[in-house]
This record gives C-alpha cells, structure tokens and sequence, in this order.
C-alpha cells in the first residue's frame, strides 16, 4: 500500500505544477470595437466637419460655373432663333453663326472644363480622406497599444474587424475582456473636438 501512495503524492504533485504552469502560459486576451472608437474620435468628427465644408464649397463652385454654362447655352439658343429668322439680312445672318459657331466651342470647351474640374476635386477630396484615416487610425492604435501595455494584455483584436467576404473575422474569444467602453471614455483626452478650432468671437463682433 505505502508503495502505491508515494506515486500517487508524486502524481498529484506534478500535476498541481501543470496547473500552475498552465494558469502562469494563459494568455491575457482583450477585445475592442475600432469603428466605434473611429466614430467618437475627436479627431474623426473634426476631419468629417472640415470634409463637408470642403464638399460644400466644391459643389457651389461647381454649381457657379454650371450657372454660367447655362447662361451661354440660353445665349446660343437665342442666336439660333435670329438666324433661322428669314427676315433678318444675310450678311447678319453669317456674322451671327460665325459668332454662335465660336460661342459654342467656348460652351464644349468649358463643358470638358466644368467635368475635369469636378474630378479633380472629387478625388483630392477622397485622397486627403485617406490621409486623414490613416493618421486618424493610427493615434487610435496607439491608444489602444499604450492601454493594453498598461493593463498587461497579449493581445487586443478587433470584434468590429471583417474579411474581404465581409465575414466578421472575431467569431469567438473565451475569457477575453472587452476594453471598448474603457477607452471610450479616455480617447478624446488632450484632443480637441470639431468646434475648438473655431475662434471664439467677443462681444460686439
């Protein structure tokens, strides 16, 4: 009998060393929403504000310019009626299409203007947004980085993330914090908001 239970003291021995060994391996797994934290970054909302004011300021130049194409379109339209008129004298008649002739390759010419114009704008536009994300992300994944150092975690993964299938990429994590709502609340610290760059205006201005 004692010849049994000195293996078997060994065995428990060995076996509580394992489960401390394994207990000490666990990793420390957090999760976090990165589109949220996108959504309320100070610098997010601000970059989106600046973004519509340019998007606004574009469209009304573009629709200034429109303005004036339409203006020169109702001015040949004009014209066409005085030449089709058979009263009017035939040498007036060949200044007038002369004239229409050059007005109208002034209209295509400013056309093509009008249509390079938009599409120059609209993808400096979308490339400074690219820009801005890329900055906007990265300050963000420093956040998260500082915080999960801070709190010891092995690894942070993104619950929001999803593949080119737009599969959601996270399907399951055991025991794994979730430190959105956390950092939700200390993202925006030292980051203005859309408005603080907006001087403030004194009495009687």
């Amino acid at each position: 009998m004692k010849q049994l239970i000195a293996p078997l003291l060994a065995l428990a021995v060995f076996s509580g060393g394992i489960s401390r060994a394994q207990e000490e391996a666990r990793l420390k797994i957090a999760t976090v929403d990165m589109q949220a934290l996108t959504q309320e970054y100070n610098r997010t909302k601000t970059t989106k504000a600046k973004m519509e004011k340019d998007i606004a300021r574009v469209k009304a130049d573009g629709e200034e310019r429109m303005k004036h194409l339409q203006e020169l379109a109702k001015s040949l339209e004009g014209m066409k009626k005085q030449i089709d008129d058979p009263s009017i004298a035939e040498n007036k008649r060949r200044e007038l299409m002369n004239s229409r002739q050059l007005k109208g390759q002034e209209l295509q010419s400013l056309q093509a203007e009008l249509e390079d114009f938009m599409k120059r704008k609209d993808r400096a536009v979308k490339e400074q947004i690219m820009v801005d994300l890329k900055t906007i992300l990265g300050e963000i994944r420093d956040k998260v980085q500082k915080h999960a150092e801070s709190e010891g975690y092995d690894y942070v993964l993104d619950k929001a993330g999803v593949s080119t299938s737009q599969v959601p990429i996270l399907l399951y994590t055991k025991d794994a914090t979730d430190i959105t709502e956390v950092l939700l609340k200390s993202i925006n610290d030292g980051v203005p908001g859309p408005d603080a760059a907006e001087p403030e205006k004194k009495e009687g201005e």
